[in-house]
């Protein structure tokens, strides 16, 4: 449909928020298009992440930069949406901004509604939090896409409470879609030219529907869909069953790239976190996955300065790193979230300079870790699925491979975006791979 209404949406935190704003956008489509110029739209969403304290510290500071709007277009509509929505609502008008539309991730269904009612009312707010909602038939609008690969939103919620984490009040509990609705998406995706499928979940690999579960998910899609690959995120270490590696192991589409968040090295801080494991059983897991999948890269989330953490503590943590080897990391300082159990129980008693300290020596080792990993590929030839030009020069090309790192590696005649070409790895630096 046809339509002069214009929709901005930005998109703070993870993939699965991402994965949101497409479904946002899918829902909406019948009113409005999108666009990427928030000067020029009609409705402007904010879809809103709460992890840490930074992302709200953001969001903040972007409501306060869109106030300015209304100067110019006295009709535009502005709305939050996602997890911040979810738990701090009050805060929102409390802080003096001006917002039509406030709704959690269970609320976007009815979003035509809440829309077309902000004509009437002032603070549209509804964030209550759905068992069954999966948006499991409605298809993405991926207007985030680079046209080569997607995400697939598989399930919603999280049930793991893990001490410091907020996800499972902003997002609810675990629910599963309906195995039918996932083949139907890749399916239409397939269609549309895409190579290239991220299956999404808080926990992708607890999926369970009817006790159809991830491991013959994914092993389905990948053999109803041999010319596409696959990967998933993310995952809990305590989930990762012999079945999931067997997966993978035997379908050589699902790409050797698993991430598997250990968040500490120091079984103390481990116990503290809820994580429900401890190194033991982590590096026992690793260790199946090299066994089984040796050209498999590992990538993982660290926190720096949890609630209690000792320099011991901070030590193991930098020890796992070593004995692992990393390709990648995602590295945060510990933020104290209002709500979780860590806030409550726990004093977030290390200093920040220590905290500050201990994430520089968590990034330097990674740095390293990175570096080391990439040097070993030198030499070696891998598939590499064409994402585009690359950003400093249209001469050279570039992608990812199986495990997903970025391979660069001059144009040639012929070779586009979405092509699959195999490339041999002559050079690298500690974030990328240069192929010819």
């Amino acid at each position: 449909m046809v339509t002069d209404k214009k929709l901005y949406i930005e998109t703070y935190g993870c993939q699965m928020n991402f994965s949101d704003s497409e479904v946002v956008a899918s829902i909406l489509a019948d009113t409005y298009s999108i666009t990427k110029d928030m000067q020029q739209a009609d409705l402007v969403l904010i879809n809103t992440c709460s992890i840490r304290e930074n992302a709200e510290i953001r969001v903040f500071n972007k409501l306060r930069e869109i106030q300015h709007l209304r100067k110019k277009n006295p009709s535009v509509k502005i709305g939050l949406i996602g997890c911040m929505a979810r738990r701090l609502k009050e805060k929102i008008f409390n802080q003096g901004f001006k917002v039509d539309l406030v709704l959690g991730p269970d609320s976007y269904r009815e979003i035509s509604k809440y829309v077309a009612a902000t004509e009437k009312e002032d603070n549209i707010i509804n964030t209550a939090l759905s068992e069954e909602e999966t948006y499991d038939n409605i298809v993405p609008l991926h207007f985030h896409s680079n046209g080569v690969s997607a995400f697939i939103s598989i399930m919603r919620g999280c049930e793991n409470f893990c001490s410091y984490c907020v996800v499972p009040y902003t997002r609810g509990k675990e629910r599963s879609r309906n195995p039918e609705t996932i083949f139907r998406e890749a399916e239409e995706l397939f269609n549309n030219g895409y190579k290239e499928i991220t299956l999404l979940g808080q926990n992708v690999n607890s999926y369970n529907w009817k006790d159809y579960q991830f491991p013959q998910l994914l092993n389905e899609l990948a053999r109803a869909k041999p010319e596409m690959r696959f990967r998933f995120a993310t995952s809990h270490p305590k989930d990762l069953s012999d079945t999931l590696i067997d997966s993978i192991k035997n379908n050589t589409n699902i790409c050797r790239s698993i991430h598997l968040p250990v968040q500490s090295g120091s079984d103390a801080i481990l116990k503290r976190m809820n994580r429900k494991y401890n190194r033991e059983w982590y590096l026992n897991r690793v260790n199946a996955i090299k066994t089984q999948i040796p050209e498999s890269s590992l990538s993982t989330d660290i926190i720096s300065g949890f609630c209690g953490e000792t320099e011991e503590d901070h030590q193991k943590t930098l020890s796992l790193m070593e004995e692992i080897g990393y390709y990648y990391a995602f590295m945060f300082k510990y933020s104290d979230r209002p709500g979780t159990y860590a806030h409550k129980k726990y004093k977030d008693d290390v200093p920040e300079e220590i905290k500050t300290r201990r994430l520089q020596e968590i990034i330097a080792l990674q740095q390293n870790l990175s570096l080391q990993s990439n040097k070993e590929d030198i030499g070696k030839s891998y598939e590499v699925l064409i994402e585009g030009f690359s950003k400093r020069s249209d001469k050279y090309l570039f992608g990812r491979n199986s495990q997903n790192k970025v391979v660069i590696f001059p144009a040639e005649k012929g070779l586009k975006k979405g092509d699959f070409v195999v490339k041999k790895v002559i050079r690298c630096t500690a974030a990328s791979l240069f192929g010819e």
